[in-house]
């Protein structure tokens, strides 16, 4: 696959709020500039989606957050999970017409902001180039701050499905956090040793499709790992969002890759391979959903659990890898 690596800012639309073409590819850090998504005469009204997911797991928690709008509605979660006792803290929100939330039109150059009825979430980035993220709903909250090497990659791809359905993904993986979580008045250090990712996300979407999405962190064999694949929602259109980041480095992975799980039993292993690599996430908890508004829907199946396996490098070179903290997942929308 011919996938372009790009290496300086580039607009992700043209004037008339179509995809710009030279946008098409990825890259290492976030160069593309998605300011101009909010405006032109194609803007495609309902079909543009914007949003922040957060997660952080902690040697006894796992923390997540979703800022977003979807066009017509403001959607957001805060979303708490015990390790030990399987209990979880939640609060969802759908907003319409959307309100009350604010997204930076870059990567890194603003704030996020939701409020909704019983839940509060701001993300702030820090001088050093991290980002504090804190969120509260009723009985519990967290305020972590999550550190980012400077040069540690990522992996940033722009998908194509038309001139006028397009996506751009920023997938940042293997990042400390540091901070609390208090749950019924007690709090709970996130001490650094805890591991970061962030789904940014901004295009316009199809309506209806599904994707699959995996990330891992953790330290390997005295290597710092990031584990980042998809699926199923980059078939066909030239681009992929897979790769491995060691100690800082990406390995972009080019080929679409082969998932094989089941979702009715879903603590068997779930395998990804491809390109290289062959990779195995072994489950502990499925954070299922779903909703169902007759023309709006969403299903999610979340497998959180623990990654090994191994990548063959283009050069030949071998990397194996065990113990990293992430999830697989897979998810179907109509929105």
């Amino acid at each position: 696959m011919g996938e372009t690596e790009l290496t300086a800012r580039v607009s992700l639309t043209g004037a008339d709020g179509r995809l710009n073409p030279a946008a098409v590819g990825w890259s290492r850090r976030p160069v593309v500039d998605t300011a101009g998504l909010m405006l032109g005469p194609h803007r495609s009204w309902g079909r543009t989606k914007r949003w922040e997911y957060w997660n952080v797991i902690t040697p006894t928690h796992i923390l997540a957050l979703t800022v977003s709008s979807i066009d017509y509605a403001a959607v957001h979660e805060v979303w708490i999970f015990d390790r030990s006792t399987g209990t979880s803290w939640a609060q969802a929100a759908t907003v319409l017409p959307a309100k009350d939330v604010t997204l930076a039109p870059i990567l890194g150059k603003g704030s996020a902001r939701a409020r909704a009825k019983d839940l509060e979430i701001d993300l702030d980035p820090l001088p050093h180039g991290g980002t504090r993220l804190r969120a509260a709903i009723p009985e519990a909250s967290f305020d972590v701050e999550v550190s980012r090497p400077a040069h540690q990659d990522c992996l940033a791809v722009v998908v194509p499905w038309s001139p006028s359905r397009f996506q751009y993904t920023v997938k940042d993986v293997a990042l400390s956090a540091a901070g609390v979580v208090t749950i019924l008045g007690t709090q709970h250090e996130v001490p650094p040793s805890s591991w970061a990712v962030l789904d940014h996300g901004r295009g316009r979407w199809p309506y209806n499709v599904r994707w699959n999405w995996g990330a891992g962190s953790g330290m390997s064999r005295g290597r710092r790992v990031g584990l980042q694949v998809g699926g199923k929602w980059t078939a066909g259109t030239g681009s992929t969002e897979n790769g491995l980041v060691v100690d800082g480095h990406l390995y972009k992975i080019h080929d679409e890759l082969t998932w094989e799980y089941d979702l009715v039993d879903w603590r068997r292993p779930w395998r990804v391979t491809g390109g290289g690599l062959d990779a195995t996430l072994v489950p502990f908890h499925n954070k299922r959903s779903s909703n169902d508004l007759l023309v709006v829907s969403s299903r999610t199946d979340q497998c959180f659990g623990h990654w090994s396996g191994s990548y063959t490098t283009p050069h030949g070179g071998s990397i194996a890898f065990d113990g990293l903290v992430g999830w697989a997942e897979d998810v179907h929308n109509r929105w």
